[in-house]
């Protein structure tokens, strides 16, 4: 499956754009000295299937609203990945001891757990942004630790449940991982998915998640490195 749109690779809300410089122009001869790659501000979060880094750009000046349909392995490696970019991580969860590993492998109190309906309203900034992620199973309360400036919030739900299509249609950012086929045609109506995505669903990898807007789609496969497999395992869609 490729892109939904073709207005440029790695739109699709991943960003923000990388701040702006005067160009500069190198010869042909100097090309094979570059060995970095030069993307957008944000969180490797994978790779897309032509093999380039997919960046979710979670620090950003604007409120940003994340639902992931998914396991709780690709939102504790998106949680590592944000806090090792700075972030302070926020986790609502009614299962703490899940989340107790990650919390001390981090340390220092970048990793704050709290109960569900229990978490602060943090204040963040471009020199200390937040994620807060929302591990409150299918029927999530409202949260008090709600998008705003430099604070992303990150919704997981196991599957899709009654409240998933609010969180889908406010979200400006929706992942989803494998799901029945059932819950494939849901998605694909509720995000405006081609036909294509919506029957790749049901058979995606673990680690690999379909994120997606209402105008475009990227389907992008998360491997942990070695201290994240240390950590967290495998990946996988189940818990």
């Amino acid at each position: 499956m490729t892109a939904t749109s073709g207005r440029g690779r790695g739109r699709l809300g991943f960003g923000p754009v990388g701040p702006r410089r005067r160009r500069y122009t190198i010869g042909p001869d100097q090309l094979d000295s570059l060995t970095l790659p030069v993307g957008d501000d944000g969180v490797v979060i994978g790779e897309d299937e032509r093999g380039f880094p997919a960046v979710l750009g979670l620090n950003r000046p604007s409120a940003y609203d994340i639902t992931l349909v998914g396991g709780l392995w690709t939102a504790q490696v998106l949680a590592l990945r944000a806090a090792a970019t700075g972030a302070r991580i926020v986790v609502e969860t009614g299962r703490a001891p899940a989340w107790t590993g990650l919390t001390r492998a981090v340390g220092d109190g970048c990793v704050a757990l709290h109960e569900v309906g229990r978490a602060p309203l943090p204040g963040a900034s471009a020199a200390s942004p937040v994620v807060v992620v929302r591990d409150c199973g299918m029927h999530p309360p409202p949260g008090r630790a709600v998008p705003g400036p430099w604070r992303s919030v990150v919704t997981l739900l196991p599957y899709l449940g009654p409240t998933a299509p609010v969180l889908l249609e406010k979200a400006s950012l929706a992942g989803v991982q494998r799901v029945s086929p059932e819950e494939a045609e849901q998605v694909g109506h509720l995000m405006r998915l081609p036909a294509e995505a919506v029957r790749a669903l049901p058979a995606l990898e673990d680690g690999a998640t379909l994120w997606c807007t209402r105008r475009e789609s990227r389907l992008v496969t998360t491997r942990p490195t070695d201290a994240e497999s240390g950590l967290l395992g495998a990946a996988r869609r189940l818990d």
